[in-house]
């Protein structure tokens, strides 16, 4: 594959990059996870995602304590950041509200790597440079990149340009996206990406506002406008399911409504609740929501699913055999 010849200069805050994924966009992917989140889903598996910015985790079970180690109870961490409680563990504890401004360099110091940066500045040649690795998977999957996070579209120039490199050296292009950012950040994006998948929370507004911080309303006109304004792209909606909350029919139902008119909406998936995300809560010292909730029954993904796969005209005997 070439390389790409215009990749703008442009910088951003990746998160992570995994490789040899299959459930994010057609064939075999690499998926490029940016900083930063404009929703405050109670059930978010990755708070890491959500600051815009690089921060810090601590990870206990790497910590050696105060008698081996020590070294970020001293300058030049800041003071009071990390301390020790007389009587305790040895354990390192962590005052976050002193420790939130910690930098990459800080978490170098630490020689068992217990602190740790969740992000990094990276330009669009080295994000291009790692995905490209897999080329050989994509050429015989149909594979490529897919630009996920937090929320991709908040960094609209970096995504921009990540795409349209991406384009350039003959990669195939998708997105994830909860699609609540200004219309002109997604009309920046999206000429460039081949498959979005999105996501329909909830169809009621004050209750997507009880749940994740915010009203749908610029997201559901966004996907809107996005179906109508970008004809050739492949849309995927989905919805991350979870019982109590919108694991129910008429959830289901009512995205199938919203979406069935667009003929360019090619399916609808759904993701069951986990709780996967748990231990990086503990690393950023941020309580989890929602304890009390629980993955959804097989029978119950089955039975929604079923309808979903009526919507769409695919019979039992077509599903099975995975057309």
């Amino acid at each position: 594959m070439s390389k790409a010849i215009d990749t703008s200069g442009a910088t951003g805050i990746v998160l992570n990059i995994q490789r040899y994924c299959s459930h994010d966009g057609p064939g075999i992917r690499t998926n490029v996870f940016l900083k930063g989140c404009s929703l405050r889903c109670k059930w978010c598996a990755n708070p890491e995602s959500i600051a815009p910015k690089p921060e810090m985790s601590y990870d206990a079970k790497k910590c050696t304590g105060k008698q081996v180690c020590g070294v970020c109870l001293k300058a030049p961490f800041p003071e009071g950041a990390f301390y020790v409680v007389e009587g305790g563990d040895d354990k390192v504890k962590v005052n976050w509200h002193l420790a939130k401004d910690c930098d990459e360099e800080l978490a170098l110091l630490c020689p068992t790597g217990a602190l740790e940066m969740f992000g990094k500045r990276m330009t669009v040649d080295e994000v291009l440079d790692e995905v490209e690795k897999d080329a050989s998977f994509y050429q015989s999957t149909g594979g490529g990149i897919t630009l996920s996070g937090g929320e991709c579209l908040l960094q609209p120039d970096f995504s921009a340009a990540l795409l349209k490199g991406a384009h350039e050296r003959g990669l195939n292009t998708a997105i994830e996206t909860a699609c609540n950012v200004p219309w002109a950040f997604v009309e920046k994006v999206l000429p460039h990406v081949d498959t979005m998948l999105h996501d329909i929370k909830l169809m009621d507004s004050e209750r997507h506002k009880k749940w994740t911080g915010v009203s749908n309303a610029r997201i559901l006109a966004n996907f809107k406008q996005a179906y109508e304004t970008f004809p050739d792209i492949d849309f995927i909606a989905r919805t991350p399911l979870i019982p109590g909350i919108n694991a129910d029919e008429e959830h289901v139902r009512g995205v199938l409504e919203f979406i069935r008119p667009h003929k360019n909406v090619i399916d609808y998936e759904l993701l069951p609740y986990h709780r996967f995300g748990l231990g990086k809560y503990l690393s950023l010292g941020v309580v989890y929501q929602l304890d009390d909730y629980k993955t959804p029954s097989d029978e119950l993904v089955q039975h929604l699913q079923s309808i979903i796969d009526e919507a769409f005209g695919r019979t039992p005997e077509g599903v099975a055999a995975g057309k």
